[in-house]
């Protein structure tokens, strides 16, 4: 799907008449929200600086879940938004009362893992008539931990990734992103002011192989260390990427929970590591998913983008609400790993201890030259 494809919404939203807020919010179902978002406050992400936040602050943009809209909240500056909002912008001048063309407000986004972007969301839910006429955004690849004052140095380059464009009011605005380079911050302009609610930023993590290699032994199946889902049987009640966040599950739905299975088969996930590794043990996690968990699990490894899967950890029982430790007689080498569950049900955390081989090490080392990193 290119980006001309891509639904585009402008203009005003009609002011909110009651009843659920969504019922008129305009989106769409964009071909990249399947891949990880980079900016997930659980990796990492934070929204490390703003021009302006008179309204509403800067960290709501990376807040799991929607906006929220509550008619009745209001503050001593206003009407108080689940979104970053800032004051109007106003001219010089009682002659020149309008913000100039290149008026705008910025926000600096750290993303939680680097990686390359795939697409971008710009959200303005509930800004009905308060949202910004256009937006851009650029990107960055700084080492470290850059303070605002160093990304906004006069000789740091920025990439463009969406071009000034204008956007619609309560509205998920979504574009396409064409960089094949590793980026680790954001610029997130609205021009001249106005509100964003949500921001997410769809792709794939490109770790740094050099970090890597120091761990050792790592979790080579964790988001921010690159690994990723490719497929899975059913994401009927939360999304496979959830085994692979960082922590212990917090709650029931962050996880990975499949519908009932009314036949005799069973669910699946198929995950792709960073690199090719040696996996040394295994965690099977089932927290918080009591009478919902996968009665039994297995495990399978292939080595290569095809080939005939070989089974590491056969099928084993799995207790409630439990994190299960396994491990293997040796090191096994993949660059794929399959977790079936049986009958169905869900889990909550895959975790694949492990480090890379000399292969996996050189291959990643060359797929980080080719980004920028």
């Amino acid at each position: 799907m290119t980006d001309a494809a891509i639904p585009r919404f402008t203009g005003d939203a009609s002011p909110y008449a009651g009843g659920d807020p969504y019922a008129d919010h305009r989106t769409a179902d964009f071909p990249f929200t399947h891949l990880v978002d980079l900016a997930d406050r659980r990796l990492g992400a934070g929204v490390i600086a703003a021009n302006d936040e008179f309204f509403a602050e800067r960290e709501n943009l990376l807040k799991p879940g929607p906006a929220v809209f509550d008619p009745e909240h209001f503050g001593h500056k206003g009407k108080i938004m689940d979104g970053w909002e800032t004051r109007r912008r106003r001219g010089v001048s009682a002659a020149e009362p309008h913000p100039t063309p290149d008026d705008h407000d910025w926000a600096l986004v750290r993303l939680g893992a680097p990686g390359v972007i795939r697409g971008i969301v710009l959200d303005t839910a509930h800004f009905r008539g308060n949202y910004p006429q256009a937006v851009s955004v650029d990107a960055v690849s700084l080492p470290g931990s850059p303070s605002p004052d160093e990304l906004l140095a006069p000789d740091v380059k920025w990439t463009t990734l969406v071009p000034r464009t204008a956007v619609g009011g309560h509205a998920a605005n979504g574009f396409a992103v064409d960089a094949e380079q590793r980026f680790t911050h954001l610029r997130i302009n609205q021009h001249p002011d106005g509100g964003i609610a949500r921001l997410r930023v769809y792709g794939e993590v490109a770790p740094d192989p050099v970090w890597l290699t120091a761990l050792g032994t790592f979790d080579l199946a964790a988001l921010e260390n690159g690994g990723q889902v490719e497929d899975a049987s059913d994401r009927f009640y939360s999304p496979a990427t959830n085994t692979i966040q960082p922590g212990r599950s917090r709650k029931m739905d962050d996880g990975w929970e499949t519908r009932r299975r009314r036949d005799r088969g069973n669910d699946w996930i198929r995950y792709r590591l960073a690199a090719q590794s040696e996996i040394r043990a295994v965690e099977i996690d089932t927290a918080y998913l009591k009478g919902n968990s996968a009665g039994w699990a297995s495990l399978s490894v292939r080595d290569g983008e095809d080939g005939d899967w070989s089974e590491v950890l056969p099928r084993t029982r799995l207790q409630p609400d439990t994190n299960h430790r396994f491990v293997l007689a040796g090191p096994v080498r993949a660059t794929h790993v399959r977790v079936d569950i049986f009958p169905d049900g869900g889990i909550s955390r895959l975790r694949l201890y492990g480090s890379l081989t000399d292969e996996g090490a050189t291959g990643l080392a060359a797929r980080h030259r080719e980004l920028g990193g």
